[in-house]
């Protein structure tokens, strides 16, 4: 099992450097970091007495995995769900924030478990996951990623501004979509043809 720290070391990896893609809703963005959990954060890396882009752009690895593991990974408790689910319930509440949870809470109600989707992890959702991982080892961290393939490509089915993150240039999948699948048993993944049939309306 990997530990917590080697999951942030790829997830910083995975995310890349600085970037300020005015289509995307987190604004300027470096590992992952954006410049408004660095607000929230009050990280003034610069000590010029605001939080800016330059604060971003000064943001390094370390730094980045710490706020992960701390923020993204022991507050919302994710350590506490099943160990094969928690690379990719961490991986996306970075991507994503708590819309992770509630994914997961929906994917376990798709299991016969009674949970709110609220976006917590509190008692009942640790007994629905560790219940549905009993019920279906082998199953529901593929279910999981699934289910987060399948939001991005529903979100990207309603936001054309975001479908450059879910299909590459070339036509192929894109960022968001290669990243749920690295959580996917590689059976799942979607091949050529049915990435390009799904996605065939977006023009």
């Amino acid at each position: 099992m990997q530990s917590v720290s080697q999951i942030a070391k790829e997830i910083v990896a995975r995310e890349g450097g600085y970037v300020n893609d005015p289509d995307d809703p987190g604004g300027a963005t470096k590992f992952g970091v954006t410049i408004h959990t660095m607000r929230r954060l009050g990280l003034d890396l610069d000590e010029d007495g605001r939080v800016g882009v330059s604060d971003v752009k000064a943001l390094s690895p370390f730094q980045a995995e710490a706020i992960f593991i701390e923020h993204y990974f022991e507050r919302p408790g994710i350590g506490a769900l099943p160990a094969p689910l928690q690379a990719s319930v961490f991986d996306m509440y970075v991507n994503a924030g708590a819309r992770a949870v509630i994914l997961l809470q929906q994917v376990l109600q798709s299991f016969g478990q009674t949970v709110a989707a609220d976006g917590v992890i509190g008692p009942q959702t640790l007994a629905a996951a560790r219940a549905a991982f009993d019920l279906a080892p082998d199953h529901l961290s593929d279910a999981y990623g699934i289910a987060r393939r399948n939001y991005y490509l529903r979100l990207a089915d309603r936001r054309p501004t975001l479908r450059k993150f879910a299909r590459s240039r070339a036509g192929g999948k894109g960022g968001w979509i290669r990243r749920a699948e690295e959580f996917i048993s590689p059976r799942f993944h979607l091949s050529a043809d049915d990435f390009e049939d799904r996605v065939a309306s977006w023009g």
